[in-house]
Order: C-alpha cells, then structure tokens, then sequence
C-alpha cells in the first residue's frame, strides 16, 4: 500500500493541488466572473423573469469560467492517465459541450422566459467541473476494463 502511495505521489500532488485551484475559483466567483444569475438562483427564482444582463459580458464571463475549469480539469485528467489519447479525446468532448451548453444558455435566456430551472441545470454545467466528475471514474472503468 505504501509502495503504491510513493509510486503516484505525483499524481496525488496534482490531484490536490487542482481540486484546491477549483475551490480557488469556486471561492473567488463573485470578484472574478460577471453573473447577475448568482444572487437570482439564490433566491426564490421560480415565480421571477431572468434579470436584465449585459450578453456580451455575461457570455465571456462563462467562457472565461468555462476555459477556466476546462484547463484545470484537462490538466488532472493528464495527471492521472498520462495518456494523449484520453487527454485528445476529453478536450473535443469539453469543446462540444461548449458549443452545446453555450447554445442552449443562450437559446433559453432569449427565447423561454419561463425556464428558470432548465437555465439553472445549464449554467450549472457551464459554471461547475461536473464533467470532471464524471470523466475521471469512466476513463479509470475503461482502464481497469480493456476490451478483450
């Protein structure tokens, strides 16, 4: 057990050094990123109309979270699998879900007025690592799986 804790003390080290970074960013959101949907979706939001935002602001300040998160998580991804293949593949998926998740934020705020919870699932995703959570444990299955 030992053995194999000083065999990936690199890893480890990463590994906590990039989750304290995504708390950094966490903790920080407020002075770093422009999101007048913060204080709406910590409020009774469910019977109010979206607040007004600047789009141009707004739209950067979720890029900018989004690469953000995406840079770090890409990091630990290669951190722990030191594999191209998987880092390649993780960023396309982080790229597509962007132009997706990016669409419909956009495609909600303008044109369904009364979506509140379906805009709070998308910004959830657009502002938190989620993906991290759930490509970690699928790239360690398929390691610990190879197909026969």
């Amino acid at each position: 057990m030992l053995n194999k804790l000083s065999e990936n003390k690199f890893k480890i080290i990463i590994a906590i050094l990039i989750v304290l970074c995504l708390g950094i960013v966490r903790a920080l959101e407020n002075q770093l990123f422009y999101d007048p949907f913060q204080v709406y979706f910590e409020s009774d939001f469910k019977e109010l109309l979206f607040p007004h935002v600047d789009h141009f602001k707004l739209f950067t300040g979720l890029l900018f979270r989004y690469v953000l998160n995406t840079v770090l998580s890409l990091i630990l991804i290669y951190a722990l699998f030191r594999d191209i293949e998987i880092l390649k593949f993780s960023a396309f998926l982080y790229v597509f879900f962007l132009v997706v998740l990016f669409g419909m934020f956009f495609i909600i705020l303008e044109c369904f007025p009364n979506a509140n919870w379906l805009l709070f699932y998308v910004r959830r995703f657009i502002i938190q690592p989620i993906f991290l959570l759930l490509f970690v444990p699928a790239f360690y299955y398929q390691e610990q799986n190879p197909k026969k």
